[in-house]
């Protein structure tokens, strides 16, 4: 009985594979290349970071003073509290491994840490136009305009609007060489009478600037400008309007002085012939 099954199922599985290979036969070719046939897998495509990583390594190795101004410059343009994991995955600075760089960067002047995160510090807190019209306010004296460019990125812009609107003043210091902005007061803008006019007209200046700036400083009142260094570099840069270079006399030798009267031995020979 045993041996029968078993001659049965293998009939049956030699009957399946009969009408597999018909099957296969009555095909055409294009369909049957359709069916079986996959596309071929994507070539496997390999890292091609190494540009990446030869920079974060190069970065790593430099010297802490770079780190620190990377990081500093990514602070400073972001104005955003960065976690020490978010300055590693922008600049490529890791302070976790670098230790010295880390607490550098926690007592820099410019630099806020609360412990967490850190961020850039002005050296005054001002994020908008309004708020910087008002610190200026509170320097009658003005402030230099050096100490107010970090405050935000568009702080330069912002200063620009607001002398155009003539709400600040941005005068040279001829002490320091450096822009100073001034608030303009309101309280400037006063109707002033005809006959006060006519009187501050009539005083008589003195036509010298440095007996001008002299009689400022008698009175407590320093001049804006420094006349007389201003005329000593001007003496040292330039050449006096009347000294005028000599013409060089062309001096007249003996021999151009001589003339056919002065040899008349040179014709004697020539007379006689």
């Amino acid at each position: 009985m045993a041996l029968q099954e078993n001659l049965a199922k293998f009939r049956k599985q030699q009957e399946k594979c009969q009408s597999l290979l018909s099957s296969i036969a009555t095909t055409p070719p294009n369909a049957l290349s359709s069916v079986n046939l996959k596309p071929p897998a994507p070539a496997v495509k390999f890292s091609n970071d190494t540009e990446r990583l030869r920079m974060i390594n190069n970065i790593r190795k430099s010297s802490d003073s770079y780190q620190i101004k990377r990081v500093l410059d990514l602070l400073q343009e972001t104005r955003e509290a960065l976690t020490p994991e978010q300055i590693n995955e922008a600049s490529y600075v890791d302070l976790n491994a670098n230790k010295a760089v880390f607490e550098s960067l926690k007592n820099n002047l410019k630099v806020k840490y609360d412990g967490r995160s850190f961020s850039y510090k002005a050296k005054h807190e001002v994020k908008s136009k309004d708020q910087l019209l008002a610190l200026i306010q509170k320097y009658p004296k003005g402030m230099p305009v050096t100490e107010l460019k970090d405050a935000y990125p568009s702080v330069m812009e912002d200063l620009q609007v607001l002398k155009a609107e003539r709400k600040i003043w941005l005068l040279l210091n001829s002490d320091s060489q450096e822009d100073m902005v001034y608030s303009n007061d309101p309280r400037v803008n006063i109707r002033v009478d005809d006959d006060i006019k006519q009187l501050f007209r009539s005083i008589d200046l003195p036509s010298d600037m440095l007996d001008i700036e002299k009689d400022l400083a008698k009175h407590g009142m320093k001049p804006a400008i420094n006349t007389a260094e201003r005329r000593a570099a001007a003496q040292i840069l330039s050449i006096p309007p009347n000294s005028k270079p000599k013409k060089k006399q062309r001096e007249i030798s003996k021999r151009t002085k001589l003339t056919n009267a002065h040899l008349p031995e040179l014709f004697q020979n020539l007379s006689k012939h």
